[in-house]
């Protein structure tokens, strides 16, 4: 049992382990703050340019017991509901975690090309074949 718990620990320790943890910890809060830029700033301007349209409580009502003018929530408590304006608000959310994803790319991979170019290009060390033809022709000039 005692080696099962080592052998755990090492590979919990690895590198790619913690930085797969990070990333999700940092992701759950990226998410966080997308849904809210998405709520609380892009929705209400999109309703504001849409002449007061709240995206958020409009679906279509697929059963009859769900009584027009309820807000979505109650809707689907009342029975089958398809909200596409919960939808709408999840793709405009997915997109812009789409473009804040493309920019870092965009940002690390220039950075990555940046570093490549400053960095002194230095000769590959000769291979194992080359340095023998090389002390074989210095015997030979020395000779």
């Amino acid at each position: 049992m005692n080696e099962f718990l080592k052998e755990f620990r090492d590979f919990a320790m690895k590198g790619n382990v913690v930085d797969l943890a990070i990333g999700v910890v940092i992701g759950a809060a990226f998410g966080k703050i997308v849904d809210s830029i998405v709520g609380d700033i892009f929705m209400p301007l999109i309703g504001f340019f849409t002449g007061g349209l709240d995206f958020s409580n409009h679906y279509l009502a697929l059963s009859g017991t769900v009584k027009p003018g309820l807000s979505y929530e109650d809707a689907k408590k009342a029975g089958a509901v398809l909200g596409y304006g919960n939808f709408i608000t999840v793709a405009v959310s997915i997109l812009i975690v789409a473009w804040v994803l493309f920019i870092v790319v965009k940002g690390i991979n220039r950075l990555k090309r940046e570093a490549a170019a400053a960095a002194p290009a230095t000769p590959p060390a000769p291979s194992r074949e080359e340095e023998l033809l090389t002390e074989i022709r210095d015997l030979l000039k020395s000779r």
